[in-house]
């Protein structure tokens, strides 16, 4: 009779085995319309009310999902959402893509994926693939999930097989999909790895086995370190380079000519999204428990979070060299999303600008294509269109995401002032407005 492990892997090998997602966020439910494209049956489980809703009618809440998409996911006989856990018992391999934030304190907050392994663990019918997707810090799989699989009477490698597979997305990017994107796996054991391969690799162009879910785990921290601490650098230099009245933007401009040795970041008003925010901080947590020091990291992440402090500064700059003041003065801010072309505003820069200059005064308002009701201050707010009178009664515009969408010229005709943080203006050839750059 074939092992536990032979029935799975035959399963997934003829495209029979139930995937189940959990957490049909920005990760999870792209890769969840992946499979079920691909033939899997799949069980989508989020408790998101919300979410929810809106799936079961046919929307997209993820910018690069189409409402086409979505509702042929929807349709098919094969596809199940629900926030119902005991759903897990039917699903062969269950993927975990919850939320990791950090507490008040700085500190890895695991709750989301413990609650989460809990309820995969109780409903688990084995044989059993189950893959954390969630970035944490190295050993996290190996430790806290593991553990949570065995409590529950499940044995490693003979019931249950973990593994560990970092998300890589890219919001907003064309080029770059779910399916087209290389993936890493790394198993608890051998025998987690080769399974979890096998199934990604069902769906997905390219993936590459590691030896270990640790090497996994740290591989995913390391790729958005290097993001961190050079976007730090971008940042560090844009201040220097004022300080010496010299174009940072034509400085990188210059440098990137360098055919080698050279890749080009840019600075911003700040770092936003779930990923650079907060994955290199769970490696630096990691590495002092380990009694270690991240120095490099902890000090490009304070560079990089001073950013919208020093946005409003140079608002306040700008401001003053033409006789007003942040009190009292009419604001909008262009942009709220965390990055070009996407609907995501996690963390974004924009949310802490606005607040910090409503609370010194300003009458602050925003457009974004995307974005179309925020919360800023406790207060929901709508987005403003970008007419002429929207823009010429702003005392400054501040550029903060440079959408594709947005009329540039036109606000470059319309505008008396411009804070520019993304250099975007430069596109939008002869203006009227005083454009100040970051």
């Amino acid at each position: 009779m074939p092992s536990a492990y032979e029935q799975l892997a035959a399963r997934i090998r003829r495209r029979e085995a139930t995937v189940a997602v959990v957490g049909l966020g920005y990760v999870g439910l792209p890769l969840a319309t992946a499979f079920s494209e691909a033939g899997f049956p799949v069980i989508g489980l989020d408790r998101d009310a919300r979410r929810l809703q809106l799936l079961r009618a046919g929307r997209s809440y993820v910018s690069d999902l189409s409402h086409q998409t979505i509702r042929a996911f929807i349709k098919r006989p094969t596809t199940v959402i629900t926030d119902r856990p005991a759903s897990l018992r039917r699903a062969d391999a269950v993927i975990v893509c919850v939320p990791t934030p950090l507490l008040k304190t700085r500190e890895p907050d695991l709750s989301y994926v413990v609650g989460a392994m809990r309820a995969v663990a109780r409903a688990a019918r084995p044989p059993a693939l189950v893959v954390l997707e969630s970035t944490t810090y190295p050993g996290t799989t190996d430790g806290v999930v593991r553990a949570t699989i065995e409590e529950a009477g499940h044995r490693l490698d003979a019931q249950v097989f973990l593994a560990f597979s970092p998300e890589r997305i890219d919001p907003g990017n064309s080029r770059f999909a779910t399916r087209n994107i290389p993936k890493l796996v790394g198993g608890v054991t051998p025998r987690a790895t080769r399974l979890a391969a096998q199934l990604y690799g069902q769906v997905l162009d390219r993936v590459i086995a590691v030896s270990s879910s640790r090497v996994a785990e740290t591989a995913k921290l390391l790729e958005n370190t290097f993001r961190l601490v050079n976007i730090g650098l971008a940042n560090e230099f844009a201040l220097l380079c004022r300080a010496l009245d010299i174009d940072v933007w034509e400085v990188i401009e210059a440098a990137s000519t360098k055919p080698f040795g050279f890749m080009p970041f840019y600075p911003g008003p700040g770092i936003g999204g779930h990923c650079i925010p907060s994955d290199p901080i769970y490696l630096s947590w990691r590495a002092r428990a380990a009694g270690a020091e991240a120095r490099l990291i902890d000090l490009a992440a304070q560079i990089n979070t001073s950013m919208p402090q020093y946005v409003v500064h140079r608002v306040g700059e700008a401001l003053n060299a033409r006789g007003r003041a942040v009190k009292g003065a009419s604001l909008l801010v262009v942009g709220v999303a965390y990055k070009r072309d996407t609907n995501d505003t996690r963390e974004s820069p924009a949310l802490e600008i606005m607040e910090v200059l409503a609370r010194k005064g300003a009458a602050v308002s925003y457009h974004d294509p995307l974005v179309p009701v925020i919360t800023v201050c406790g207060a929901r707010r709508r987005s403003r269109a970008l007419t002429p009178s929207v823009i010429r009664a702003a005392d400054c515009v501040v550029i903060v995401t440079d959408h594709s969408a947005i009329d540039y010229r036109r606000l470059g005709r319309e505008a008396a002032m411009i804070l520019d943080t993304r250099n975007v203006m430069r596109r939008a050839g002869r203006v009227r407005a005083a454009v100040e750059r970051l």
